[in-house]
């Protein structure tokens, strides 16, 4: 019986070490634990598969897998020694390692998907608030307007000088061919009559 697949002696599978010997996994591990890098190595042929497919399960992302696989073996290498044959087989410390450090992976994801959402629902106010504010711009505009239109005609005039295009009243007295007084005058009852315009209309 193959100590890694569980598959009879002889059986081909997936990961086995060169010249189809099999592998004694406790032993592997013994070796690695001593700095035995053709140990490990060995080790890594001999599992990776199964250690690759159980993380691919559970996060269920091929790239997230092949990181938790190199996170899984990365342990082992540090902790081999912690290893102890009397507490169960060698491939289920390692298959415990790998789930351990999958559902960590998992549990981080979702954990960045929650402050990711947090911080949405945060800061959706701010995209709220430019809408209301672009609305409520695009309402005073209308009003203005409105506004304007029942003005009558030199005061709406003098008012669209001054107030957007942006003319001095000495330009718009220049502009219209009128006295400064009484271009003043008409830009002033003009705007009198527009903030009472746009005050009724509120």
């Amino acid at each position: 019986m193959d100590p890694v697949s569980g598959d009879p002696a002889g059986a081909p599978r997936t990961g086995a070490p060169a010249g189809g010997h099999r592998a004694d996994l406790g032993a592997l591990l013994q070796g690695a634990a001593r700095g035995d890098s053709a140990a490990f190595a060995r080790l890594y042929d001999a599992t990776a598969a199964r250690v690759h497919g159980l993380a691919l399960r559970v996060v269920r992302d091929p790239a997230q897998a092949e990181e938790v696989t190199q996170e899984v073996y990365l342990e082992v290498w540090r902790q081999a020694s912690r290893y102890d044959a009397a507490r169960g087989s060698a491939l289920a410390w390692l298959m415990t390692i790998t789930h351990r450090k999958a559902v960590d992976r998992v549990r981080s994801a979702e954990a960045a998907s929650r402050r990711d959402v947090t911080y949405e629902q945060t800061h959706r106010t701010i995209e709220h608030d430019t809408t209301a504010e672009a609305a409520h711009a695009s309402l005073e505009a209308h009003r203005v307007r409105s506004a304007l239109a029942q003005l009558t005609d030199v005061q709406r005039e003098a008012i669209t000088l001054a107030y957007f295009g942006g003319y001095t009243h000495t330009e718009v007295a220049a502009l219209l061919d009128l006295p400064v007084g009484t271009a003043k005058t008409r830009i002033r009852d003009g705007l009198i009559r527009l903030r009472d315009t746009i005050g009724v209309g509120r």
